[in-house]
């Protein structure tokens, strides 16, 4: 719920650590699902401007009779769209971490034994590590998608879901 009108007013997660005066950690601790302090809940219903009991309720709960009570709860597409981007971001962000640390390999390579370039062993894994997060992330191949997990279920029930 607080991921989802966060990510509604287009907001980092520091800015509703500072809009709210909790920590990042905390923000991050809510939107994960665990459960969040009285004053917590009070500091983000100020700043969404909603009812602390809203954010108090799991999003399958959430009445659909009013419209603004509607478009604060989160559809299966919606969570899975938020998952997806959630997963692209982290692959970027491996992707931008792996490449800084590979430079910095061939940085500390050229200072230290210059005659004999090692990094690019390195750098051929963590090469190997981005393709491999992104074969899963993008779905190229998709070994172990639903399919397999539906079939593997069925499989040890014996009987069809």
């Amino acid at each position: 719920m607080v991921r989802k009108l966060r990510l509604q007013r287009g907001w980092s997660q520091e800015q509703l650590s500072q809009f709210s005066g909790l920590s990042v950690r905390t923000i991050q601790r809510i939107e994960q699902g665990k459960t969040a302090g009285l004053e917590s809940l009070k500091s983000l219903a100020a700043v969404f401007e909603v009812d602390v009991q809203d954010l108090q309720k799991p999003a399958k709960e959430q009445p659909m009779n009013n419209p603004s009570e509607a478009t604060a709860s989160l559809s299966t597409d919606e969570q899975e769209a938020i998952e997806q981007v959630k997963d692209v971001k982290d692959f970027y962000t491996h992707t931008v971490t792996s490449i800084c640390m590979i430079t910095f390999l061939f940085i500390l390579n050229y200072m230290i034994s210059p005659g004999y370039i090692w990094a690019w062993w390195a750098a051929l894994g963590m090469g190997l590590s981005i393709v491999f997060h992104a074969i899963q992330v993008f779905e190229v191949v998709n070994l172990f998608g639903p399919d397999w997990e539906r079939k593997q279920v069925e499989k040890r029930l014996g009987r069809k879901l």
